[in-house]
Formats: structure tokens, sequence, C-alpha cells
């Protein structure tokens, strides 16, 4: 269930987006959901696919998005994790995931997480085989109101035991200016997060950071390439600070 696109990218990043679709295959019912539920962002991140596309395209960077709803298996949470399959997401119960039993929870694991899995692995792999320097970034989108708190910061720059590039994107994002720019929020490792970082990042010893945008930001195509616009400039700087020059980049 996860797709390659740019595989050929010889930029210095690798683009991960887990949560880049809502769909649902017809026999899961939609988990018993509401129309409204279907869309909203429990089911997954909206703008995060096509601000990564256009990350993609400005750093020449092969990304690698699911295209299951997050619902079916988080694939930034481990297959031992309640929330890989959450029977509630904020305001909502999901129907469909209550009450698994073992056996459905490992028929998920194999059809949506180890894909998954095996292909952000295989990318990462191919090109530490030809020791091409490599940083994985993540993208995500969050709600700008959560549990009926509105959320100020707008762009969330988040990170585990390996700060080096979201320190580096930090200090770019400050110096620009534009955006309420926060380390690990709204989220941090202490929420359970950062699970495709250390399972696919720290152990490579490869830069990484997940970036979580907030969703009215990129509620439409012009929000989208705004926001990656902004985003691959503050990328192409951090990197550069790492001595990774980004492929194509301004001046």
């Amino acid at each position: 269930m996860a797709v390659i696109e740019r595989p050929e990218g010889i930029g210095p990043v690798v683009l991960a987006c887990e949560h880049a679709s809502n769909a649902m295959p017809a026999a899961y019912d939609w988990l018993g959901l509401p129309p409204e539920a279907r869309t909203a962002h429990i089911a997954w991140d909206p703008g995060a696919l096509g601000v990564s596309r256009r990350l993609s395209e400005r750093l020449d960077a092969p990304l690698v998005h699911q295209r299951a709803s997050r619902l079916l298996y988080d694939c930034n949470r481990p297959p031992e994790a309640e929330s890989a399959m959450p029977a509630t997401s904020e305001v909502y119960a999901i129907p469909g995931n209550a009450e698994l039993d073992e056996a459905e929870r490992a028929r998920r694991v194999a059809r949506f997480y180890e894909p998954w899995r095996r292909t952000l692995a295989g990318v990462l792999g191919e090109r530490r085989a030809r020791l091409a320097p490599t940083a994985l970034v993540t993208i995500h989108s969050f709600t700008p109101v959560y549990r009926g708190v509105p959320r100020s910061v707008e762009i969330g720059i988040l990170h585990d035991a390996d700060a080096r590039l979201a320190d580096a994107l930090l200090a770019a994002c400050a110096a620009a200016g534009g955006y309420d720019t926060r380390r690990n929020e709204p989220y941090g490792p202490q929420d359970g997060v950062t699970h495709t970082l250390l399972e696919h990042a720290l152990p490579l010893g490869l830069p990484n950071v997940m970036i979580e945008v907030r969703n009215d930001l990129v509620g439409d195509e012009a929000g989208e390439a705004r926001v990656a616009a902004w985003l691959g400039e503050r990328l192409v700087e951090a990197l550069a600070s790492l001595g990774m020059a980004a492929r194509g980049a301004s001046t």
C-alpha cells in the first residue's frame, strides 16, 4: 500500500508521508464511521501529500507515501502500539477498530504496515549502498483545533534523539520569519509520534526531522504551494549548514 514517486531523485533528502490518504478498501465499510468523519483529519493529513510532492520536485527527492487511511493502520506507529489501529480518535469512536482480535491486527500489519516499512527501508537502503548523502524528512499536517483547544503554532519541527537537522531547520525558520514555527509542537517524542524516525533514520545515523503543518494553511493548492516553497528554501538552508547541498538549490 506504499507508493514511491521520483525514485531516481538524487537530492540529499528522502521524503515520507505516512498519512497521505483517507482511502479504504470497500471491505472495511469505512470502519462504521459517519460521512463527516471519513474526510476529517482523523482519517488522514489533509494537504500533506500536496506539500510533499512539491518538496519532492524542489529537492529532487524520492517520496514514499501511503495509499490507505491511517485509521486502518497508522504507519507512524509500531504494531504493538494501541494507536496503530485506534478504537477512538479525538471525539470519534471507530467502531471497526473496537475490540480487534490478534488475527485481525496481524492481517492489518501484513497488509498495510509491512509493505510501507519495506518500501521506505528499501529506498534508504539503496541509497546507503551507493553512499548517497541522505536525510529523512517526514511530512504531516495537524488540525488547528484539537479537543476544543485552538493551536496557535503553524509549523512544528519535531525530532527525537537526533536533533541535528531539526536544530538547523529551526534556525533557518527563525531567520526567515513568516510562520510561527516551534520545536516539538503540537506533538513531540513523548506522544509516540517519532516512530518512523526511530525505525528508519536513527539506526542508520541519518539526519532526520518530522515536519507538522497546521492544515488550515494547506487547505487548497495555493496554500500547499506557499508552504512548500517556504519549507523548501528552509530545508535547502538547513541542509547546506550540515554540508548536504540540495540539488538545484537557489542562491
